[in-house]
C-alpha cells in the first residue's frame, strides 16, 4: 500500500477515465476494469471504487436521480469536475493519458481500454494521428452507451451492437467538444442518418421534432410508425451526462428547426 492514502492528481485522474467509460451500477470493487487500476495503483479495489462513487457525488444528474454517491469528495475531486466542465476534452484527455501511463508502467500497451476496438491502420505518416481519432471515437461512445444504457434514446431500440453514439454538433465542427458525452445522443443506425441529415432534431426541451422533407414522404405505415408517431414526444435521457441544451439548440438552429 501506498504510504499516504491521499490520492495524487495523475491517480485521481486515471479514476475519472474510469468513470467516465463506466455505467454507474458498474461502479463496484468487483468490477474488473477497477479491479486492475486498483492493482496499478497499489490501492485496494473498494478504494477505487469508493472514489468512483465520490466523483459520482458531484455528477449533477446522478445527485437529482437520489444516487448521490458516498458525498466525501475531496478538494482535488472538486478541482477536477469544475476543470472537466470548463474544458471537456481537454481533461478527459489528460485522464486517458494517465489512466495509459498506469497501463505502460506495468507493462500493458497504451490505450489497453479499447485496442481490441481499433481497426487494423497501414503504416504511413498519418497512422499514429487515426489510431488516436479512432481511440477517441471509442472512447466517446463508451461513455455515451454508458449513460443511456445501450438504447437508442428516440426509439427504445436497445443493443450495443445496433446503436451509434451519435455527436450533436459535428466532429469537425467543435474540436473542444469531441470527447464530450453532453454533445451524443444514443441513436439506432435509422435515427442516426435522419439526425445527421437534418431530417429531425432534438429540441432543446427534449422533444423530437420531424422536419418537412420526412412529412412529405413518410407515405406508408414503417416510415409513419419510424418517424411520424415520435414527432413531439420525449426522447429517453441518461442516466448522466444530459444532452446540453445549448448543443441541441445549435443543432436545431443549423438545420431550421429555431
Amino acid at each position: 500500500m501506498p504510504k499516504s492514502n491521499n490520492w495524487t492528481r495523475c491517480q485521481t485522474l486515471a479514476a475519472l477515465h474510469i468513470y467516465l467509460q463506466l455505467p454507474f451500477g458498474q461502479l463496484h470493487q468487483g468490477n474488473p476494469k477497477i479491479k486492475q487500476l486498483s492493482s496499478w495503483m497499489a490501492r485496494t479495489p473498494g478504494a477505487v471504487a469508493l472514489k468512483l462513487v465520490n466523483l459520482a457525488s458531484l455528477d449533477p444528474q446522478i445527485v437529482a436521480s437520489g444516487r448521490s454517491g458516498m458525498g466525501n469528495a475531496s478538494k482535488l475531486d472538486k478541482q477536477l469536475w469544475q476543470e472537466l466542465r470548463a474544458n471537456w476534452d481537454a481533461v478527459a484527455t489528460e485522464a486517458a493519458t494517465e489512466y495509459d501511463r498506469f497501463a505502460v508502467a506495468h507493462g500493458l500497451p497504451a490505450a489497453v481500454d479499447v485496442i481490441d476496438e481499433i481497426p487494423e491502420i497501414a503504416e504511413g505518416k498519418t497512422r499514429v494521428a487515426l489510431i488516436q481519432v479512432r481511440v477517441n471515437q471509442i472512447r466517446f461512445r463508451r461513455a455515451i452507451l454508458a449513460g443511456y444504457n445501450s438504447t437508442c434514446c428516440i426509439s427504445g431500440l436497445r443493443h450495443e451492437k445496433l446503436v451509434i453514439a451519435s455527436h450533436i454538433v459535428p466532429w469537425s465542427m467543435d474540436k473542444k467538444n469531441r470527447l464530450n458525452p453532453q454533445n451524443g445522443l444514443c441513436l439506432s443506425a435509422l435515427h442516426d442518418k435522419a439526425y445527421d441529415q437534418g431530417l429531425l432534431t432534438v429540441l432543446p426541451d427534449y422533444t423530437i421534432r420531424i422536419g418537412p422533407a420526412i412529412r412529405e414522404s413518410a407515405d406508408n405505415a414503417l416510415m409513419k410508425t419510424a418517424f411520424l408517431a415520435i414527432d413531439g414526444k420525449q426522447i429517453q435521457l441518461p442516466e448522466r451526462f444530459r444532452p446540453s441544451t445549448e448543443f441541441l439548440h445549435a443543432h436545431a438552429k443549423r438545420f431550421g428547426f429555431l
